[in-house]
């Protein structure tokens, strides 16, 4: 039999069966090692797999189909590397706060690389737009001009409001979407706006720390009435780049990619290399020093992970 998993709490899923639509409680049988690293979870939600009934309608899966892509986060286990978020993932949205809690563009930023690492396309959205004030959304459009121009697709909205989730459910129809951003962003709060009924459990911002309380503790996906799914994910703090070369990372960051081409070397690293475009261009502003920053970090991780 074949089905999808649509929900992992760490030793059991849940699988949906692809031909009845029936879910069934499911188990491991055997090992899975499906890329090169040390992974917290073999399975995450939105894996295709197949799977055989025993008894009590207990499900045993057998296999997992090759991922088209995936997400992955830092692991809080020592022993492990990685956990991986979601799979086969057609749109991965990121929701940005300004506050309530803040979110870096660092943050923002590992994100962006990862989904230009995995091939998944992403949508910034800037979320909690009711609570600003008239200074606090000028910020938030400088932001959002800074990330259109590089290519990316962005879209104000507000779960309470009702600003522009018209036009975001017409975005999601249809496709398979990872809700991803810190503790408290409101990602649970945004589906229940987008699918009334479902009604996740939501928290309130810490009062001590202005950080967001964990009320979604496993992934899990859900379906919209008006087409395709959501995977609703923990809040992560720390995005991981596996198996990433240092030479690599450029190619992560699509204006830094497109500059290099005019640099004096094309094996330039953006350094301290002569004649580098990239370098130039961060006095002319093509290219900002956030992301600059953010791209030399990566490197510096990818090295350190050559070197272990």
């Amino acid at each position: 039999m074949k089905g999808k998993i649509i929900k992992s709490t760490g030793s059991w899923y849940q699988v949906l069966e692809m031909e009845t639509g029936r879910i069934f409680e499911a188990r491991i049988r055997g090992k899975f090692k499906l890329i090169k690293t040390r992974l917290t979870n073999p399975l995450a939600v939105g894996d295709f797999v197949e799977f055989q009934l025993e008894q009590d309608d207990i499900a045993w899966i057998t296999k997992i189909e090759s991922r088209r892509n995936y997400l992955i986060r830092k692991s809080v286990n020592l022993s492990k590397e990685a956990h991986i978020i979601a799979s086969n993932i057609d749109l991965a949205c990121f929701i940005f706060t300004l506050k309530h809690p803040e979110t870096s563009l660092g943050f923002l930023d590992r994100f962006l690389a990862c989904c230009e690492a995995y091939n998944i396309t992403p949508i910034i959205l800037f979320n909690k737009i009711d609570v600003l004030h008239e200074e606090e959304i000028e910020v938030v459009k400088d932001i959002e001009f800074l990330y259109n121009e590089i290519g990316y697709k962005t879209l104000g909205i507000s779960s309470y409001s009702r600003l522009n989730l018209d036009q975001l459910q017409e975005i999601l129809k249809d496709k398979t979407s990872v809700f991803f951003g810190h503790s408290g962003c409101g990602k649970s709060t945004l589906v229940n706006a987008l699918q009334p009924g479902l009604n996740l459990k939501t928290s309130e911002i810490s009062d001590t720390h202005l950080k967001g309380k964990h009320t979604t503790t496993f992934a899990q996906m859900h379906f919209w009435d008006f087409g395709g799914n959501v995977i609703d994910t923990p809040g992560v703090r720390e995005f991981a780049m596996i198996d990433i070369e240092k030479e690599e990372v450029q190619h992560y960051f699509p204006e830094i990619f497109k500059k290099r081409e005019e640099c004096k070397f094309h094996n330039c690293l953006h350094i301290n290399e002569p004649k580098c475009a990239v370098v130039a261009g961060l006095e002319t502003g093509e290219i900002q020093h956030s992301r600059y920053a953010t791209y030399i970090k990566l490197m510096e991780e990818a090295e350190e992970a050559v070197q272990k």
